[in-house]
């Protein structure tokens, strides 16, 4: 029996790509034990469980960013948390830890060195974080989902998606994808989606240039997320949703698409081959930017500032490339040139190789 330790949390875009990693290793050999370690605050401690996985907890212990309090307590708060996590690789017969980023990640990495216990790390995003640029310089294996990923020793294998992602029938869904929106199967349909959260920019622009998109011939399936304050203008081959639960269904029917540039986002409609306007989140490190390059290099996709998605835009440039059919084909090979369907399978072959390295039988350290 192999036991495996999955490190990852906080976000969707950590713990999503594990759970599609556990499951797969569940199903491959049930007899094999899949143990993940997270937080007590994170997406997690409600995500894990509720999928029927053993969710250990440590200390989130983030890195001080400015000399305060917590910055003198840190050394003496993180070096319990690498305790902790070594006492489970010990007291559970840990063989090897597959990281995915995040608070607890690099407590896993250094416990695991101690350990004698190799070390398989996924990234997510084309600029990679913190706790996997430390933990790849002697990570046994560095999976990533885009091209250029500036990690030691990366090899690309994509996203690890969702089983009923990968296995996505677009063309065999469209009927009753279309009929659970109330759209038309024979027409062409935009989806527009800011996650779960949903994107100010996306949707009042979406919504101010539905009139313009739909005399285009186009349908508009607009997935708004919760936190919306868009009104549903109720007009004919408009769909506004605040949130999809069946976002399988929403992929099948969408034959382009305006959306953020996650690394989820651009990761499952460049495997499924549907080009994309990708408007990147403004905030933050910029990674949203870096996620999209590779299919908008590819010709897959069109990356547009937050700043300049508005309907000016929409008529200058989305109206006329949804009046091309033939450039639109274009784009949807190009996006599916570059997706990857079998991330999940790509990354369990990086823990294996680390396993069949005999890495898994090395001695413990005392």
């Amino acid at each position: 029996m192999t036991v495996y330790l999955l490190a990852g949390g906080g976000t969707a875009g950590h713990v999503n790509p594990l759970l599609a990693v556990a499951d797969r290793l569940r199903e491959r050999r049930p007899g094999d034990e899949v143990l993940v370690l997270g937080t007590a605050e994170g997406l997690e401690a409600r995500l894990v469980p509720a999928r029927g996985y053993e969710l250990l907890t440590i200390a989130k212990v983030p890195f001080p960013r400015r000399p305060n309090r917590a910055a003198v307590t840190f050394p003496s708060r993180f070096r319990k948390s690498i305790d902790d996590v070594r006492a489970i690789i010990d007291e559970r017969g840990v063989d090897v830890v597959v990281g995915f980023g995040g608070y607890v990640s690099t407590p896993a990495y250094l416990a695991a060195r101690r350990a004698g216990v190799p070390v398989v790390i996924h990234e997510a995003n084309a600029k990679p974080g913190l706790a996997n640029r430390l933990g790849a310089r002697r990570a046994a294996g560095v999976g990533v989902a885009f091209g250029g990923t500036p990690l030691p020793h990366a090899e690309v294998v994509g996203m690890p998606l969702r089983r009923e992602i990968e296995t996505l029938d677009r063309a065999a869904l469209r009927s009753e994808a279309a009929h659970f929106f109330e759209l038309d199967p024979a027409r062409p349909v935009l989806l527009a989606t800011g996650g779960s959260l949903g994107a100010r920019r996306i949707n009042r622009t979406v919504v101010e240039s539905a009139p313009a998109i739909t005399d285009a011939g186009w349908q508009v399936l607009h997935v708004t997320g919760a936190a919306s304050d868009v009104v549903d203008p109720g007009m004919p081959d408009y769909r506004m949703v605040e949130y999809a639960d069946r976002m399988d269904l929403a992929l099948a029917v969408a034959d382009a698409a305006v959306s953020r540039a996650g690394a989820a986002t651009v990761s499952e409609l460049s495997a499924l081959g549907i080009p994309a306007v990708y408007v990147p989140y403004p905030v933050g490190n910029g990674e949203q930017r870096f996620n999209a390059a590779d299919v908008v290099a590819a010709g897959g996709g069109i990356l547009v500032d937050d700043a300049d998605f508005v309907p000016e835009w929409v008529e200058r440039e989305l109206v006329p490339l949804l009046g091309d059919r033939d450039r639109v084909a274009r784009m949807a090979g190009a996006a599916a040139s570059v997706g990857h369907r079998d991330g999940t399978d790509r990354m369990i072959a990086l823990v294996d190789a680390a396993l069949g390295g005999g890495a898994g039988d090395t001695a413990r350290d005392a």
